[in-house]
């Protein structure tokens, strides 16, 4: 028995010393035991640690799909035969889209032989629905659309859709341009040539490539860490730019993490859904703060085109790039891109995805990228975007609208608001002299058929984001207002018309405790016994304000609310303008006249679509038609302000050319040249334009010297259908001392009067024939003045501007034209 016991401790002895015959197993034994903890214990933290993982992949991956930004489009340009269009014009509006001047026949394309253009547009969502892609032929003449045609169909059009310009972009949280498409939407060259030259096995792997992973490792240890070789699967690119996030710093931490992520993507989602995740993720070049993601943001920033339009060599560029997008940049780095492109080329006929033909031909392509970043818009137009933020507000806060893969459809004109911008920049850039106080501006453009904001100009930077003069700014409209007090006359035609009598004496009006005010004219002079015609085309002060005392100032202040919204006080001083406004305020109160007594809201968005293009909302839907007695009144009201143009204070748009036009406008100055406006209109635009400056100083300028120039600028190079009032439920009659009479008697004007309250016939009084010499030519008077005769062709003469047919009154018996909406 003892000996037994020496002998197990003996064996005991053996086991803890370890270095004697078989004692190893007590080693064994503990080695087992320290592997077992440690197994459980690295069980014990990976198995939470993959769930906490498998969490984020499931979080962040959804996610992933859903940072789409709000894009802002133009208007679509519609082509309408008979509309105002030039080339220039079109050519603008084509380019602002990202057509491309080359056949005419690709999608995006245009080609143009003279007057005739060829135009192969692209489908798109609009706010009434899908509108399909269209090959068309359009010819101008005579700065109109003389023909539109169906070039496909072989059918004439009355009209057709240009698919618009997107005009800026509304980033979520990250500044990442990025549109969705489907796999299937991808090009079969496209996934595959991908494949070919990142991944070849990713059909058949687990999310990552062992056995690249232990090739790069070997050629980078023997390398000795100067040589870094990759084995990134396209799983693995994935986890890297769309669930870790783009990092500079490669740690060994942040690769173990990759393929994790990797392989739990595999094990959640299909090769389907991971291709499609990583053909919208990729990341394809920057252009400054902006991320380009994806391959369709890419193909329209690089090449101007959609996906399906890209050739072979496109292709391939965009596949090279993967690797590097700033290293392979093309704008920047044109050879370095191209022997990247050749070599996917060449990995792409390899594997048979081109034939040689093929291979041969693209090789020899040039890079074929655009000079500029496509129809990717930098946000270019801060003030018309300000605008839209505005009108969106109620509706879709900052946080719900950034981000949010909607479609915000904007009634911007990118050939008016690219015209107004150089109107600005070139008059203030003229009118800026040595003493004059540095000079702003702030202009609104409409349509006036239906209430859309074509163009808004801010600020003279106005590129740069800033305060929003057109919107925001508040100042004094001076004589702006006064159309709106003869409106209010007009609409009592038993009491008023144009023709009526007013005085332009002195006038001095009471404002109670012993208070008067005594407004003069801004020539300092009296004009006696005018015309009501007269006294708003000179712009005449005190018949102007002895007038408003009669429709009462209350009556004014409760309209111009009505009209747009304006609150001011009902004092005298508002016959004269004494109210701030904005040239948006002023534009909307002007919409009414130039809409022929429509009450149109004005709206910089159309309407808002979802991702999947269906229409959320609309916001331009139709006014009611105007009422009889306020469309009657407001042609009145416009063929005033026609006759101001053509002799009156807006006469220098006529010596500018601009009488083609028939337009109709007022001019406005504020106290000591503060402040100068303008708001005129023609057939389909209004304008309403204000210059000044920040500090408040006088500029010197009035309405025509200052806001007018900007205007005739603009419409020097608009094209614009000429103003023709309609003559429903308006006489024209030719008036001799308050009486209609004959349209050849001397002194008679032609005036138009609300139907049914045009002033009684009576027949041109008789005046006798002059006296003749012994030729037959007749005598002058013996006071040496012109005998009666020629006094009154003189007359007709001096009305109608010495015969110059520019300076002759317009057409109104034709109905104004209205496009097709």
């Amino acid at each position: 028995m003892p000996r037994i016991q020496d002998e197990e401790d003996e064996l005991y002895e053996k086991d803890d010393g370890g270095d004697a015959g078989g004692g190893g197993s007590g080693w064994r034994r503990r080695l087992l035991t320290w592997g077992l903890a440690a197994a459980a214990l690295l069980l014990g933290f990976l198995i939470p640690y993959l769930l906490y993982l498998n969490h984020q992949v499931g979080e962040r991956f959804g996610k992933l799909r859903w940072q789409v930004p709000t894009r802002v489009y133009a208007r679509p340009l519609v082509l309408r035969q008979g509309v105002a269009m030039d080339a220039q014009t079109l050519k603008t509006e084509l380019d602002a889209a990202s057509y491309r001047d080359g056949d005419g026949r690709r999608a995006g394309s245009y080609a143009r032989n003279g007057a005739r253009w060829r135009i192969s547009s692209r489908g798109y969502n609009d706010v009434d629905g899908r509108v399909a892609p269209a090959v068309l032929e359009v010819t101008l003449s005579s700065g109109r659309v003389a023909a539109i045609r169906d070039a496909q169909a072989k059918r004439a059009l009355r009209s057709a859709r240009l698919d618009p310009a997107r005009i800026a972009t509304l980033y979520g949280q990250n500044q990442e341009e990025r549109r969705l498409v489907r796999i299937e939407e991808v090009p079969e060259l496209l996934v595959t040539g991908l494949q070919a030259v990142e991944d070849r096995d990713f059909n058949h792997h687990i999310g990552i490539d062992v056995s690249g992973m232990l090739r790069a490792v070997f050629v980078n240890v023997r390398s000795g860490g100067d040589t870094r070789q990759g084995a990134s699967t396209l799983t693995q690119q994935l986890a890297r730019s769309g669930l870790l996030g783009i990092g500079k710093e490669q740690t060994y931490t942040r690769k173990v993490k990759e393929i994790l992520f990797a392989l739990l993507l595999e094990a959640r989602y299909d090769k389907r859904t991971i291709l499609e995740a990583y053909f919208n993720q990729v990341d394809l070049g920057q252009r400054g703060a902006q991320a380009i993601r994806g391959v369709a943001a890419a193909s329209e920033f690089w090449f101007g085109r959609e996906l399906k339009d890209l050739s072979s060599e496109q292709t391939a560029l965009l596949i090279g790039m993967v690797k590097g997008p700033s290293w392979y940049n093309p704008r920047r780095n044109p050879e370095r891109a191209l022997e990247r492109r050749n070599f996917v080329l060449g990995e792409m006929h390899e594997t048979g995805l081109i034939d040689d033909a093929e291979y041969r031909r693209a090789v020899k392509a040039p890079l074929g990228v655009t000079t500029s970043a496509g129809n990717l818009a930098a946000n270019r137009f801060p003030a018309y975007v300000d605008l839209v933020r505005k009108q969106l507000a109620r509706d879709y806060p900052a946080d719900k609208l950034s981000g949010a893969g909607l479609s915000v459809m904007t009634g911007m004109a990118p050939a008016a608001q690219g015209y107004a911008e150089g109107a600005v920049a070139r008059t203030l850039k003229s009118l800026s002299t040595k003493g004059r106080p540095p000079l702003q501006a702030g202009l609104v453009v409409t349509d006036v058929h239906n209430g859309d904001v074509l163009a808004v100009v801010g600020s003279r930077e106005f590129t740069e984001p800033g305060f929003n003069r057109a919107v925001d700014a508040r100042r004094p409209v001076g004589s702006l207002l006064k159309p709106f007090v003869y409106l209010l006359a007009l609409a009592q035609p038993d009491k008023w018309s144009l023709a009526s009598i007013i005085s332009d004496a002195p006038v001095t009006v009471g404002l109670g405790r012993g208070r008067n005010w005594k407004p003069g004219n801004s020539d300092g002079r009296s004009h006696g016994n005018v015309r009501l015609m007269d006294a708003l085309a000179q712009s005449y002060n005190q018949a102007t304000v002895r007038l408003g005392m009669e429709v009462q100032p209350q009556r004014l202040a409760a309209l111009i609310r009505t009209l747009a919204g304006i609150e001011s006080e009902a004092q005298p001083s508002l016959i004269l303008g004494a109210v701030d406004q904005s040239p948006y305020a002023m534009a909307q109160l002007y919409q009414f006249l130039a809409s022929s007594g429509e009450i149109q809201p004005l709206h910089a968005v159309r309407g808002v679509l979802d991702p999947q293009g269906r229409t959320i909302k609309r916001y331009d839907s139709e006014a009611p038609p105007a009422q009889k007695g306020d469309a009657v009144a407001a042609r009145l009201v416009g063929s005033a302000l026609q006759y101001a143009v053509t002799s009156g204070t807006g006469n220098a748009l006529v010596r500018d050319g601009l009488g083609r036009l028939s337009a109709a406008g007022k001019t406005g100055t504020s106290n000591d040249g503060r402040d100068s406006w303008f708001a005129g209109y023609t057939g389909d635009h209004l304008a309403v334009v204000w210059v000044g400056n920040d500090q408040n100083k006088s500029t010197g300028l009035y309405g025509a010297t200052g806001g007018m120039r900007v205007w005739s600028d603009m419409f020097a190079r608009l094209p614009s259908a000429p103003l023709r009032l309609s003559s429903e439920g308006v006489d024209w009659r030719w008036v001799l001392d308050g009486q209609s009479t004959d349209g050849d008697c001397p002194g008679a004007r032609h005036l138009p009067f609300v139907a049914g309250y045009a002033p009684p016939y009576q027949p041109c009084p008789y005046v006798p024939p002059p006296e003749l010499d012994e030729f037959g030519n007749p005598l002058p008077p013996a006071d040496g003045s012109q005998n009666p005769l020629e006094r009154a062709g003189q007359a007709i003469r001096d009305f109608f501007g010495g015969g110059d047919p520019a300076k002759q009154l317009p057409p109104t018996d034709a109905p104004a034209p209205r496009p097709v909406q």
